[in-house]
């Protein structure tokens, strides 16, 4: 098994709305603003650029939050849990070679990226992010974008959350403050506990999952068996997975199968025999920055509240990392058991 999402499988949200029909021949990319030479790109003079290829996963940043249908319920999947996350190869050309063309001004610290759909999706990405690995792409694992993923041209932040990467990009302008945009100045920001708003979270946190065994799947029996999964942080690689398989009172560390790529998916494997008793099994990610994946009760002590504040509707906290508990049985099924680690 690899590490690459076919395409056809990959993540993708429209919030709702129809995709739209773009000729590639007749679409545009624009660079204006705070730059000494105010640009235009069709898709030709892109594919006539410098090019790179990497392998970067995109991820909502609501992925894995308790206000998902069914992320309380015993019988979710890690599809139920995770599905809005993929990993491709993206081709395209860097950003900063097209804001180095257009030169960028003085005091500039902002860029306003936005789409050309029917609601004119625009996000405010900073500039330091643009210089460093923000990708104009065109291509996703070896072919054109497809329509539901941004065709012919979309933003790729590495590393950050989903919607950042915008899709059927059509203009950056440059500026030195964000944008006063629906889906930073109400949607997109995070509800703490105690009331007060988080805004300009970008970074998604190391994360991991038990793919085998793992929710509404059935051990056959007592024996030798390999616990498998993934692990993944927008903070670059995944330097540590580790396991519990007595519900969080030690840890072992797993076995991380190359490729292991910034920002990217790794997978994991550890080899783990069941002697048929009730257990609680879970994995827990560090990457090369020291980032621990948390458990809930650390998450929400950070958020200044409780565990059980989640099981509550208003508790709508993206980039939600805690540790994934699977609880497997005498009989061998295995359910998903969010509050146990």
């Amino acid at each position: 098994m690899g590490i690459i999402t076919p395409t056809s499988l990959s993540f993708m949200d429209e919030h709702g709305y129809e995709i739209p029909d773009i000729d590639p021949r007749q679409h545009t990319l624009t660079i204006q603003g705070m730059v000494d030479r105010p640009m235009t790109f069709t898709m030709e003079d892109l594919l006539r650029l410098p090019s790179v290829s990497r392998i970067h996963t995109v991820e909502c940043n609501s992925n894995g939050t308790v206000n998902h249908e069914g992320r309380l319920q015993s019988w979710a999947t890690p599809g139920d849990i995770f599905g809005e996350l993929s990993c491709n190869e993206y081709t395209g050309v860097l950003l900063s070679t097209l804001l180095g063309m257009a030169g960028v001004q003085r005091g500039a610290s902002w860029l306003w990226a936005g789409a050309q759909d029917s609601t004119n999706h625009t996000k405010s990405i900073p500039l330091f992010k643009a210089m460093d690995d923000t990708i104009v792409a065109y291509g996703q694992n070896g072919e054109p974008l497809r329509p539901e993923q941004g065709f012919p041209l979309r933003l790729l932040t590495p590393g950050w959350e989903g919607v950042t990467n915008i899709k059927r990009l059509a203009r950056i302008k440059v500026t030195n403050e964000p944008g006063p945009f629906l889906r930073e100045a109400r949607i997109y920001t995070t509800m703490r506990g105690d009331g007060k708003i988080r805004w300009f979270q970008f970074m998604m946190p190391p994360k991991s999952v038990i793919l085998r065994p793992s929710g509404n799947q059935q051990i056959p029996g007592k024996g030798y068996y390999e616990i498998r999964g993934i692990a993944w942080s927008g903070q670059g690689k995944v330097r540590r997975v580790e396991i519990t398989t007595d519900g969080g009172r030690t840890w072992k560390d797993a076995q991380l199968q190359e490729p292991v790529f910034p920002k990217a998916i790794a997978r994991f494997v550890f080899p783990w025999t069941w002697n048929g008793e009730e257990l609680t099994l879970a994995s827990r990610c560090t990457d090369e920055q020291g980032a621990i994946q948390p458990t809930i009760g650390e998450f929400a002590k950070h958020w200044g509240t409780t565990p059980d504040w989640f099981r509550t509707p208003r508790s709508s906290v993206w980039r939600f990392n805690v540790i994934q508990p699977w609880k497997v049985d005498r009989e061998g099924k295995v359910a998903n058991a969010i509050f146990s680690v």
